[in-house]
């Protein structure tokens, strides 16, 4: 008798998910001991053997409950169970949260922080995690809420640099089924509706379902996954762009920027403030779009502030216009 649907969906999910690693590599997956992520764990575990893979794990104790240093040392040992090796906790100081995204970004950030640090010193080639297909519904909303642009609409990629995610097509059900037998537990802070996740989860998204029927869920994904293709596209044609318009001195060819298309221009001005210093996190839709209005809309206004430091104006030099993005002093 074969693994039950669940389990073997799961299974299948990350095999294809591993397909092109090197031979021999050190494959983490990051575990919260949830069901997701337990459940992809002992996929893992389970399929990295029979593709040539090492498997290991990481837990991140976040510190912001009682017990969360015993609770991390309990999933430790469920995935030393499940057969991975090595397997480590690491703790992390989240901080106030008082920044863009509150103590939800800022538990986030310390997290990918903690996960980078463990992948780099294991020599680990990838680190897989248990975002499951409702997770990037969620993800879409709260892009949807904050107004934000077509790659925020895009929700999570499937794979970014080593991060992979085999669960985006399968639903939390299923992943949930498929972690049944094993010691999970659920983080209260998934029902806790002080968080805006929590909010999406237990309130927004079952509203929807009732009044527009089921598969709202599948619906935002492969909204996320369609607008991801135009991201991806927009982007490549920006990273052009953004090369015919880069002067030899420094700053940005006006009249280049002129001729674009603003979806293709606000990427470019985008790009350009971040290489001038401008902290990704921190530069805003709205500080985006005074940028463009400095080449489009442009009646004397004097420099833009931007977040980091980072000064933009228009500059006129030896006749030609350019818009300058210069780090502070």
């Amino acid at each position: 008798m074969g693994p039950a649907p669940a389990v073997a969906a799961v299974r299948r999910a990350v095999r294809e998910s591993l397909v092109g690693i090197d031979h021999g590599v050190l494959v983490l997956v990051a575990c919260s001991g949830g069901p997701d992520s337990t459940a992809l764990a002992s996929a893992l575990a389970f399929e990295a053997p029979r593709a040539g893979l090492r498997a290991g794990g990481v837990t991140v104790d976040h510190g912001l409950q009682v017990g969360s240093a015993d609770r991390a040392v309990e999933v430790a040992a469920t995935l030393r169970s499940l057969g991975l090796d090595p397997v480590e906790v690491s703790t992390v100081s989240v901080g106030s949260g008082s920044g863009i995204g509150g103590p939800e970004a800022a538990a986030r950030a310390a997290r990918y922080a903690a996960l980078d640090e463990a992948a780099g010193r294991l020599g680990a080639g990838t680190v897989l995690l248990g975002h499951t297909l409702d997770d990037q519904a969620e993800t879409v909303l709260l892009g949807l809420a904050r107004g934000s642009g077509a790659r925020s609409l895009a929700g999570m990629a499937a794979v970014r640099g080593t991060y992979r995610r085999p669960l985006l097509g399968l639903s939390r059900a299923t992943v949930r089924a498929a972690a049944a037998g094993l010691p999970t537990w659920d983080d209260p802070h998934n029902c806790d509706r002080r968080y805006a996740r929590a909010r999406v989860r237990h309130d927004i998204l079952p509203v929807l379902e009732s009044a527009l029927g089921p598969g709202v869920p599948e619906a935002l994904a492969r909204t996320a996954a369609a607008l991801r293709a135009d991201a991806d596209a927009l982007d490549a044609f920006a990273i052009t762009a953004y090369d015919e318009a880069s002067r030899p001195g420094g700053g940005l060819d006006l009249a280049v920027l002129e001729t674009l298309l603003p979806a293709v221009r606000t990427r470019v001005l985008r790009r350009a403030a971040v290489a001038a210093g401008c902290p990704p996190s921190d530069l805003s839709a709205s500080h985006v779009t005074e940028l463009d209005r400095l080449v489009t809309d442009w009646h004397g206004q004097g420099p833009l502030h931007l977040p980091g430091g980072v000064r933009a104006a228009r500059v006129v030099d030896e006749g030609c216009g350019t818009l300058a993005l210069t780090a502070a002093d």
